[in-house]
Parts: C-alpha cells; structure tokens; sequence
C-alpha cells in the first residue's frame, strides 16, 4: 500500500522556509499537489472555495492559529471530515491533549523527517494499493 499521489494537500505556516521544508518532504513522497497559506484565516478561505484532501497546519501563527484553524474546519459540515496533521515545536502534553479535543487526526513535533512525515499521512489518510 502506498500513499494517493493525487490528493491535494493545503499546507499552512507563517514562515516561508518552514512551507519550502514541507513542500520538499512532501516532493520526497511524491506528493506533488501541494497549496500554500501563510496563516489560518487565508488557509481557510481557500479550502472554501475547493476542499481538500489533507491539511498540514503549524500551530503557533497569527492571526489565526492552527488551533483556531482546525476548531473553524471541525465545525464547517463541508470541512471538517478532512484529515488534519497540526505541525509544532511544542511537545507539552496538554498542547496535544487540546489538539485531540478540537479535533485534530494527527500530531508531529518539529523537527521531522520525510518518513515521519509518510507515517503520520498514512495514518490518517486512505491508502492505494
């Protein structure tokens, strides 16, 4: 079983190197249909406009967090069955335990690698043969 090279995926972060790093692991796994956001307000309009298959959001942005991102997905009928990986620096337990309890499919702490990266996605998202 392999990952769906097709789906699309929203990445969502603050800092231009950091969706560079993601877009590349992403590239790794041949996860090549890729959109952007620099924070959760824009992440959202353009996951309005056409739903994705799969978000990757940093956490800590402003003026829309990740958390407030994922809380505003969770609620909206047309969004919120989409997997949400929330990306982080933060390991605390309580961040994690907040993030399950808004909603969120998966966790990785930075920093991360491309096979953790397929690991986290495969946990979340169905899978071709």
């Amino acid at each position: 079983m392999s990952l769906n090279k097709n789906m699309r995926i929203v990445i969502v972060d603050d800092y231009t190197t950091m969706l560079r790093i993601l877009r590349n692991l992403l590239r790794q796994l041949d996860l090549n249909n890729v959109e952007e956001a620099n924070d959760g307000d824009a992440a959202y309009h353009l996951m309005q406009k056409s739903p994705p298959d799969l978000i990757i959001s940093d956490w800590n942005m402003a003026p829309v967090t990740g958390l407030d991102l994922l809380r505003n997905v969770r609620s909206n009928p047309r969004l919120k069955h989409i997997p949400f990986i929330m990306v982080t620096a933060e390991s605390k337990t309580e961040n994690v335990i907040v993030a399950k309890q808004a909603g969120v499919s998966n966790y990785i702490v930075k920093p991360f690698n491309a096979d953790t990266l397929r690991a986290k996605i495969a946990s979340v998202c169905p899978a071709t043969v």
